[in-house]
């Protein structure tokens, strides 16, 4: 028996620990379980989903053209300092874009030589889409005169 309504003193002799409200302890397991099992490898540091988790709706998405001058670009920085271009199949570009990327590289390598490393990289810039719009001017393998 217990005197003057004191708890009891648990199995290690310590008070027992005073019983959380029942909606408190609901309210945490349900804070828990939507944490837990939130967007998989998304979730920024308090639970939300990052930026990147959705695409923006109003983001335009990008031409052929664009995307071939982002990843000519790319490339032509990636090999302007090599000696080999290596394969375009493992840089994900296309033969056409292959041989803009070489034209590319070729004279970013003289822009470089006679003007140093921020003309060369203006250069690539430009050259990369002037080369990229011509050759989707008319259409894709898909479309236009590829037929």
């Amino acid at each position: 028996m217990t005197t003057g309504g004191a708890p009891r003193a648990g199995a290690a002799g310590r008070p027992p620990a005073p019983a959380l409200p029942a909606a408190l302890l609901a309210g945490l397991l349900t804070g828990l379980l939507a944490t837990a099992c939130g967007a998989s490898g998304n979730a920024g540091a308090r639970g939300t989903p990052s930026p990147s988790a959705s695409p923006s709706p109003s983001a335009p998405a990008a031409s052929p053209a664009e995307l071939c001058t982002r990843i000519v670009a790319h490339w032509s920085r990636e090999v302007l300092d090599s000696t080999a271009y290596g394969d375009y199949q493992s840089m994900g570009l296309s033969n056409g874009q292959y041989e803009i990327l070489r034209t590319v590289v070729d004279a970013a390598r003289t822009a470089k030589k006679r003007q140093g490393a921020d003309a060369a990289d203006e250069l690539i810039d430009r050259e990369a889409a002037e080369g990229c719009a011509d050759r989707y001017r008319s259409g894709g393998p898909t479309e236009g005169p590829w037929q």
